[in-house]
This record gives structure tokens, C-alpha cells and sequence, in this order.
């Protein structure tokens, strides 16, 4: 929830500063709400993946507030939920038929990944909590920087088992093999467990999401 702005503030940019410090950083979709945690762990053994699920889903979330928030007041209460996942679906199959047509081996490679953003809770919440109640402006920034933090988390992950994995960033050598032995275990499911818990204790580490209030 945003707070009403003081007095002198300008309301639009403190709002906007807001949504990108809350979807990036404040209540990031991985490191903080823990949603979309099965693609973080599924498609992140090489980085170009990684970001290409990750524009997958800035896409998909930044479509769909903006469909969500230009049709609020026109959408029937009952069929709201049943409405937003057909926005939602019409948009992934948009952007699965692009990677089919410009990038069939990426599209081969993230499977069924990309049509399981429908189910992505990070989507219809951001629809659901944001969209429903706010216009088309706001809408897209909070489907921009949600988007991205995703797409922050899963690069960065990505990056590391690649590394780590392969000695490689981009399927370009970074670690030498005559110096480096690739850690096959982190190109394997263990090695996103591991690479994920140490993003996520990091980010909690240097920015604490909740503090015990004294009494």
C-alpha cells in the first residue's frame, strides 16, 4: 500500500518511486513474496534463459495491468478472476508464439515454461492487488518493476550456475578449464536450491524485509 504523499510532494512521483522500490527491491516477487519459485529453479541453468523468461514474464505482467486497469470499472465482479486469466493467457501465447517464430531453440529449451506463466501467481496478483484499483499509468510501472525485479533474481541466478556450472556467461568461456573445474552440481536441481537460498539470504541480509517491533 502506498501512503498519501506530504504536503509539497508531487503525488504522481512519489507514487511512482514507490511502485519501483516496492516491486524491485521492498516486495520482490522471488526474494521476498517467494512466488514464481518453480521457474527460478527450472529454467536458470544458463543465463540466456534466464533472461528470456524473464522478459517472458515483464511482458506478460506489464500487458496484462494495463488490460486489467483499462477494463476495471466494465468487468463484472463474479467473473473478474475467470476474466484476468484469459487476459493473462492471450498475452503468454502472444509472446510464445514470438519466441516460436524468432528463437524456436529457446522455445524448445524453456518448454513448458513460458505457458505456465498463466498460473504464475506473481501475475494475477499484481492484476488482482494493483491493476483492479489503479489507471493504466501505474498499472504498467508496477507491471514494469515487478517484471523486472523477477527477471533481476532469475539473471542473477542464472548467472551463477552458469558460472559456477560451466565456466561460462553467454555460452562464453570465463574460467578457464586449464584453472577451473566446472561444479557440475549446480547446473542440477541442488545446485538451484543452493544458488536461490544464498540470493534470498543476501537480500535479506543487506535490506531486512521485517523487524520485530519492540514493544
Amino acid at each position: 500500500m502506498i501512503d498519501p504523499p506530504p504536503t509539497g510532494v508531487n503525488p504522481g512521483r512519489r507514487q511512482g518511486k514507490a511502485i519501483w522500490a516496492d516491486g524491485l527491491l521492498k516486495n520482490n516477487p522471488i526474494a521476498v513474496q517467494m512466488l514464481g519459485i518453480c521457474s527460478a529453479l527450472a529454467v536458470t541453468t544458463r543465463l540466456e534463459n534466464a533472461l528470456v523468461m524473464g522478459a517472458a514474464l515483464i511482458f506478460v505482467c506489464v500487458g496484462t495491468n494495463l488490460m486489467v486497469s483499462l477494463l476495471r470499472s466494465a468487468m463484472p465482479r463474479r467473473i473478474r478472476m475467470i476474466t484476468e486469466v484469459a487476459i493473462i493467457a492471450t498475452f503468454v501465447i502472444v509472446f510464445d508464439l514470438l519466441l516460436k517464430a524468432y528463437h524456436y531453440p529457446m522455445s524448445k529449451q524453456l518448454g513448458p515454461y513460458v505457458g505456465l506463466i498463466i498460473t504464475n501467481c506473481i501475475v494475477m496478483g499484481r492484476a488482482e492487488a494493483f491493476a483492479m484499483g489503479h489507471r493504466p499509468i501505474p498499472a504498467i510501472l508496477d507491471g514494469v518493476a515487478n517484471g523486472l525485479g523477477y527477471a533481476f533474481v532469475l539473471a542473477a541466478i542464472g548467472a551463477v550456475r552458469e558460472l559456477l556450472g560451466k565456466g561460462e556467461l553467454l555460452g562464453v568461456t570465463v574460467l578457464a578449464p586449464q584453472w577451473y573445474t566446472p561444479n557440475h552440481l549446480m547446473i542440477l536441481a541442488p545446485g538451484a536450491f543452493f544458488a536461490l537460498g544464498a540470493f534470498i539470504a543476501i537480500i535479506n541480509a543487506l535490506w531486512p524485509t521485517a523487524r520485530e517491533e519492540t514493544p
